[in-house]
């Protein structure tokens, strides 16, 4: 990701900040790194730290929470699953995830991914709108968009152009284009410029050096490079590089000293712009400090490392730094990189990389530089989510997948992160968000988001910045496309063919409503079945009653289904307990719950004697939304007597429902 003055950075904290709505977290907290902070440096690699910790979102309220390490947690496909939530429960996984192999890609039709076909072509659609001008001007010239679960590729679709613009044109704000025949379409090979996508490269090169014992998690950097120290550096560690609580800024301009003898002495001079663990500051510098650690330890180049450690073993032909000149025609073109807008005159850049300080370490960097396709990209995702091993290789042990899974951040909410992979960021993960979703974004266009409780996998490769960064703004195509994978993961009813289902629409309320009842026992009550996955804290499912004009929250609990198989259903044999209520007393949930039905009792007795109508109200955001919410096996007991039933059609056809919808899944 390049950092000059215009902010070229991709992840809240840097150039991306006013795009995405999201602010970087200073709180200035000492401590930082949570579970990370009982990593030992020891030398005696992973497998002995059985590290868990997370943020749970629970009724609007943040709780630390262990999240099971996938060493720890029965089995189908290492690394993905059965998931669980807080609660011990399996969710719904794919078929394929409760197998005991370790599934390699191919495509395959939606329904045998366990996939709906509709979100998925509405996911086509919403990322053909972006080639239009939203709202001045195309956010890219063009997209690769994969999409896949368990290990089918259900969607593989190239839209737009590769190579569009010669140039562009700043006095008039539009793009130079070549001629028509020189214009060069997407296909479902083409290879990008993954900008900050390398990042994760380098990360599980690091991880891949913990296991092995080379490398300490919480060694000071300086212990393996000792001119690193200057500045007051002397405390960095090697997590709080590969977690960017170092302290440093966003970026320095590396690439206006001429020889790389003099790049170095910029970074060793460089001084902390907070104390190290007390802020969240995404930084390139913590990744390019990385890669001179990884170099010193291992004799090998960063370049080589990559080749050696990842795309050679996983098949990853297309996966590499600086693309020879025979890759040219298949590469998407970049930038009109000229000043003042860049921070070097190069022209259109195509086939090299975007970034300034990349380039000034002749395309070779720890935070930027990797080329890469759609298909190596799925790959790369099906390795982690198997548990670090895709067909015979194994890059990562499985034990060394949790930590890139793990949230290594608890002192800093909202900026989840663990060793090198951000997790839990709507901002670009949209619905696919949860505390373990883990991904990265480009400043060029590209994101990877990974969902392990869905076993579930989105690329969108993009040329965002051709011809000019500033004609995109926001996450919008990745947030849409990440909404529509999302739901195009069934959610079963709990009971009978079909539950009632909020919708996903933001800046939005939803209410679904029942008749009026008469109460007339002090042991009245609700009882539901609730399934929500919402924008933590913003996107909020309230209960709520009336027995006039004014509506007001009625506090209920919840039942999550026990640990162990078949837990929560009928049935269920010795040893399958359920977990206590969980009280809501402001009448409201929010957040993640786990992607499991969970069942509801709320206590109507305050309405005795009184005609009373009982709602769901769900309302959203403008900026972010979550699955949404689901409500089945609505009844309502008076005593000994059955007052509604949503079994029964009478009562059924009485609902009356604005903006929720029926829903089979």
């Amino acid at each position: 990701m390049t950092g000059y003055a215009a902010g070229n950075g991709e992840t809240p904290g840097n150039g991306d900040t006013a795009e995405n709505g999201v602010t970087a977290g200073t709180t200035d907290t000492a401590g930082a790194g949570g579970v990370g902070a009982a990593v030992g440096a020891t030398g005696s690699g992973i497998g002995r730290r059985r590290l868990g910790g997370g943020i749970l979102a629970l009724g609007g309220a943040l709780a630390l929470a262990p999240i099971p390490l996938a060493g720890a947690a029965e089995r189908g496909t290492p690394g993905t699953g059965p998931a669980t939530t807080e609660a011990g429960a399996v969710t719904d996984m794919a078929p394929e995830a409760r197998r005991p192999h370790r599934p390699t890609l191919r495509r395959g039709s939606a329904a045998r991914a366990g996939l709906l076909q509709g979100p998925l072509d509405q996911l086509v659609r919403e990322a053909e709108a972006y080639l239009a001008d939203s709202p001045k001007h195309p956010w890219y010239a063009g997209a690769v968009l994969l999409a896949g679960r368990g290990g089918t590729v259900a969607l593989h679709r190239p839209i737009g152009k590769a190579v569009r613009y010669a140039a562009y044109d700043e006095t008039t704000d539009t793009g130079v284009e070549f001629p028509a025949e020189q214009q060069i379409p997407m296909a479902e090979d083409t290879v990008f410029d993954l900008a900050s996508i390398s990042k994760l490269f380098t990360s599980i090169l690091a991880v891949q050096q913990i296991e092995r014992g080379a490398l300490e998690l919480e060694a000071a950097v300086a212990t393996y490079l000792p001119d690193f120290a200057g500045g007051g550096k002397q405390d960095i560690t090697v997590r709080q590089l590969l977690t960017h609580t170092s302290g440093f800024r966003s970026w320095i301009p590396l690439y206006q000293e001429p020889t790389r003898e003099g790049k170095l002495r910029m970074l060793w001079k460089e001084v902390p712009a907070s104390t190290p663990g007390s802020t969240y500051l995404y930084s390139d510098l913590n990744l390019i400090s990385l890669q001179l650690i990884l170099e010193e330890i291992t004799g090998r180049t960063l370049d080589v490392l990559l080749h050696d450690e990842i795309t050679a073993p996983l098949g990853m032909h297309r996966t590499r730094y600086n693309p020879p000149a025979s890759w040219k025609p298949r590469i998407a073109a970049t930038e009109d990189a000229r000043l003042p807008w860049s921070g070097l005159e190069r022209g259109l850049v195509w086939g090299e990389v975007h970034d300034e300080n990349a380039y000034g370490f002749d395309g070779v960097a720890g935070h930027a530089g990797v080329f890469s396709c759609a298909w190596d990209l799925a790959v790369l995702a099906r390795t982690l989510l198997n548990g670090g091993v895709y067909g015979r290789s194994r890059i990562l042990s499985e034990d060394s997948v949790d930590l890139l899974f793990t949230d290594f951040n608890t002192a800093f909410p909202g900026d989840e992160h663990g060793l090198g992979f951000e997790l839990y960021q709507h901002w670009y993960m949209g619905a696919m968000a949860t505390p373990r979703s883990a991904g990265h974004t480009g400043f060029t266009g590209t994101s990877l988001v990974l969902d392990p409780s869905t076993d579930t996998f989105l690329v969108v490769l993009g040329n965002s910045v051709h011809p000019v960064r500033s004609w995109r703004s926001g996450s919008a195509p990745r947030v849409a496309t990440a909404n529509q994978l999302a739901r195009a993961v069934p959610v079963r009813p709990e009971r009978g063919r079909t539950a009632w289902f909020s919708g996903m629409a933001s800046a939005s309320t939803a209410t679904l409503t029942l008749p009026a009842l008469r109460l007339d026992s002090v042991r009245a009550r609700l009882e539901c079945s609730l399934w929500w996955d919402t924008e933590p804290g913003s996107d909020r499912l309230v209960l709520e009653a009336s027995a006039g004009q004014e509506w007001r929250p009625v506090p209920f609990t919840t039942v999550g289904p026990g640990s162990g198989p078949g837990a929560g259903h009928a049935g269920a044999g010795p040893g399958h307990h359920r977990p206590g209520p969980q009280p809501h007393p402001a009448g409201w949930v929010s957040g993640w719950s786990g992607r499991v039905w969970h069942r509801l009792e709320a206590d109507l007795s305050a309405w005795r004697g009184k005609r009373v109508r009982l709602r769901w109200r769900y309302t959203t955001d403008q900026l972010y939304v979550g699955r949404g919410a689901y409500v089945d096996a609505l009844r309502v007991r008076d005593g000994g007597r059955t007052v509604f039933d949503a079994d029964r059609p009478r009562d059924a056809g009485r609902i009356e429902a604005t903006g929720w919808v029926v829903s089979a899944d």
